[in-house]
């Protein structure tokens, strides 16, 4: 039988009292004794009991004192008795938990549900109460309540153990969360009740909500969609409208809830007149350039606050880094509002110190050479972030975060700090992978993007596969001067065996190096400039088409080529690998010069678009096209073949064999085998893609799905129109791309849309070790 603490009772027995009738009420105590003690020690009952040694007291004051011990709650029976002087207190201890057992929840974690039983006090080797046991049901009652579980079943029970020990188990039925049967809206007549239904995260129930549980009740929900609802209202202009009253009521078996929402929606204001006041430190007219909303437009509270963003940004780059500015409606009688801006700019700040965080590897003066934001100067907001931007495009840091703190003791000073997580920048290792232009991939590399901490580029490799051998060294200072000039060279050697990439069948042997300088025309436009030679060795093969005969026998086999190269580039990517938002658009072209054994040149154009479709950038818009065209001049009129553009393949046209579009090459007389892809000197590719988040992975990172749709054909003029081959081929499918530990992993399922016979289509096409 369960009792509550007021219904415990204790006892006070005077049972040895003998005293002289002259002494009836009072005695000296002499000795205090405390019998029964488990597991409180002595210490414990003296510092609560009110009475010492050698203290007088009678039977009411002992009374007292008895019910002041008892009040500690260690006890649930007291007992007091004399010997002579001696006064015993016999006691009964609460029993102490011995172990606590949960079953039967699922819903919400043990952990979660151990934590909120020692915040009640509940917890082993605690003294047992059971009026908190019963508050403990009430609790735990109460959070499946919050998530919607309104037939949930709570039962605690203690079971005694020897020793004056207790076992306590709580046996849960968690019930089902109560779906939502109807929602009724009251009062709306600007909106219909789809439209408003349509804004919330809660349904009704049905087949599509059952499978996304979002016809399951939670009061977090509905005060969500509350507020969803008011936001909706005030950008339409309803600044008076509110919420009346929100019921939920459940049905008698608690498994179907039903909503009812009484809302005012009140008239529909237009902007009568827009002010600023305050002290407008930029010119009131380019101030009033930022503002979103004009007047005669419909009241909008998103336009306003974007507009007051706007306001303190503009403010905050001047160096006003504190800058406050507040929007207010004033509603008029006449269905109107007037907007009034109220700027506070305080007092321009200045940059004390740029410090920098968690750079264990980087040397501080590589991130201070990304810095827009210099000491001492005016505190801008735009070069604070645009700073932090740069150190993120970088790629020696996974995480970058920045912080204006103002300086202690005084009001126009303020500390940047930037905090970095860095992460690997280079690598030493063996690599296996496999593509299906190459075959097996062999390779040992060392690259290092962060050479020592300085920010330089360092890579030294050789790759080994079936039909490509190479070797190389790069070497690239991005800041050769303060100016941001870069500086690099590198050196080559390759062998590449055509036949074994379904290519005409020949050897190319070529080997050389470059020097590059690149000079920075703004924040993200850059020019390129290098010049390169190279040594070129052709050898037929067994069966090499005619095409590559002529060649060899006109031009012959060894060719030393001398290059100039230039390049522009202009990039808002936010992020190197995998962006999500941005553009870059390059413009490159390589020319033999004159004094070259071959005099041609080839230029490219590649553009790359990205659109984020919401907030996170989960949802993403990607276009891509890629022009290259090259030819030759002088008294050549033809690009070496060995330099032709292919098309096909993962990163091309996908659905159709890597190399594989365009004309075919002429086979020899003994060849009769089907042609082999030729390649042309006019490329053209584009792309459209639609990117989503990955199912079951949130990582959007390393991480990406995407359906696509691509297009793309070789051309060779030279040789003369052909149908067959020069219509532009189109595919549609769905793409995966993800960051591995073992390096980047790629494929596609396409479906070719307007093959033609010849063609050779491949559905499936992955990568694995290759950069995409």
């Amino acid at each position: 039988m369960r009792r509550s603490l007021t219904g415990v009772a204790f006892s006070l027995l005077a049972t040895a009292w003998a005293f002289q009738p002259a002494h009836a009420d009072e005695f000296v105590i002499s000795d205090i004794e405390v019998e029964g003690l488990q597991r409180v020690s002595a210490g414990s009952v003296f510092s609560s009991f009110p009475v010492d040694i050698g203290e007088s007291i009678n039977e009411m004051e002992l009374a007292d004192a008895i019910k002041t011990l008892f009040r500690t709650g260690l006890f649930t029976d007291l007992e007091a008795s004399r010997d002579d002087g001696v006064l015993i207190l016999t006691v009964k201890e609460r029993p102490a938990i011995s172990s606590i057992d949960i079953e039967g929840n699922k819903a919400i974690e043990t952990e979660m549900l151990t934590d909120a039983l020692k915040g009640a006090g509940l917890q082993e080797g605690q003294v047992f109460r059971r009026a908190t046991l019963e508050r403990l049901e009430l609790e735990i009652l109460r959070s499946y309540v919050g998530q919607g579980r309104y037939n949930a079943r709570v039962k605690a029970t203690a079971e005694e153990l020897p020793r004056n020990r207790v076992a306590i188990r709580l046996k849960i039925n968690e019930g089902d969360v109560a779906s939502i049967k109807h929602i009724n809206i009251i009062g709306n007549d600007a909106f219909s009740d789809e439209q408003l239904l349509d804004l919330f995260e809660l349904e009704t129930s049905g087949w599509w909500s059952s499978l996304t549980s979002s016809d399951k009740y939670a009061r977090e929900r509905l005060s969500g969609d509350l507020e969803t609802l008011r936001s909706f209202y005030l950008d339409r202009g309803y600044l008076d409208f509110s919420v009346e009253s929100s019921q939920v009521s459940i049905s008698p078996d608690k498994k179907a809830v039903f909503i009812a929402l009484a809302i005012s929606e009140g008239p529909q204001y237009t902007v009568s007149d827009i002010r600023l006041r305050g002290e407008l430190i930029v010119d009131e007219e380019e101030l009033r350039k930022l503002i979103l909303i004009k007047e005669g437009d419909i009241f909008s509270r998103e336009q306003v606050t974007n507009t007051s963003e706007l306001l303190s940004r503009r403010l905050g780059s001047e160096g006003y880094t504190f800058a406050n500015v507040n929007a207010v409606p004033e509603t008029g009688d006449d269905n109107t509002a007037a907007v009034t801006f109220f700027i506070e700019p305080g007092k321009r700040a200045y940059v004390r110190r740029v410090n920098f965080d968690g750079n264990v590897s980087t040397r501080d003066e590589v991130l201070r050479q990304e810095m827009t934001q210099m000491e001492g100067g005016v505190a801008s907001t735009d070069r604070i972030e645009f700073s932090k931007t740069r150190l993120e495009r970088l790629g020696f840091f996974e995480t970058v975060d920045v912080e204006t703190v103002p300086v202690p003791g005084t009001d126009d000073m303020v500390d940047v700090n930037y905090s970095v997580e860095e992460q690997p920048t280079g690598s030493l290792s063996a690599s296996v992978g496999f593509s299906q232009v190459s075959g097996v991939i062999l390779g040992a590399n060392i690259s290092e993007n962060n050479f020592f901490g300085t920010g330089k580029r360092v890579s030294i490799g050789a790759n080994f596969s079936d039909s490509i051998k190479s070797a190389n060294f790069a070497y690239t200072n991005p800041y050769f001067t303060v100016d941001g000039v870069s500086r690099g060279f590198s050196l080559f050697a390759r062998e590449t065996d055509f036949e074994e990439q379904d290519i005409s069948s020949f050897l190319l042997d070529e080997y050389g190096g470059r020097l590059t300088f690149g000079y920075p025309i703004d924040n993200v436009t850059r020019l390129n400039f290098g010049v390169g030679y190279t040594k070129s060795k052709i050898k037929a093969g067994a069966f090499t088409s005619e095409e590559v005969r002529d060649f060899i026998e006109d031009e012959g086999e060894e060719f030393d080529n001398y290059f100039l190269n230039a390049s522009w580039r202009r990039s808002t990517l936010n992020r190197g690998v995998l962006p999500s938002d941005g553009y870059s658009l390059s413009l490159s072209g390589d020319i033999a010069v004159p004094g070259s054994d071959l005099t041609y040149y080839k230029v490219n154009q590649r553009t790359e678009f990205y659109q984020p479709l919401n907030a996170n950038q989960t949802w993403v818009f990607r276009a891509r096209s890629d022009i290259g065209y090259g030819n030759g001049y002088n008294d050549r009129q033809v690009m070496p073949f060995f330099e032709h553009f292919f098309a096909g393949g993962y990163g091309s046209v996908r659905g159709f064999r890597a190399n594989s579009l365009g004309r075919k090459a002429t086979n020899s007389p003994n060849d009769f085998s089907d042609p082999d892809p030729f390649g042309g000197n006019l490329l053209t590719e584009g792309s459209l893609e639609l990117i989503f988040p990955t199912p079951f992975a949130g990582d959007t990172r390393s991480m990406r799905t995407a359906f696509f749709i691509d297009a793309g054909q070789v051309f060779d003029p030279d040789r003369g129109f052909d149908p067959a081959f020069n219509e532009v081929r189109v595919s549609a499918g769905i793409g995966f791309q993800w960051i591995t530990a073992v390096g980047p992993l790629a494929f596609s399922l396409a479906k070719p849309l307007n093959d033609k016979p010849g063609d050779e289509t491949q559905i499936f096409q992955f990568s694995l070790g290759q950069s995409f």
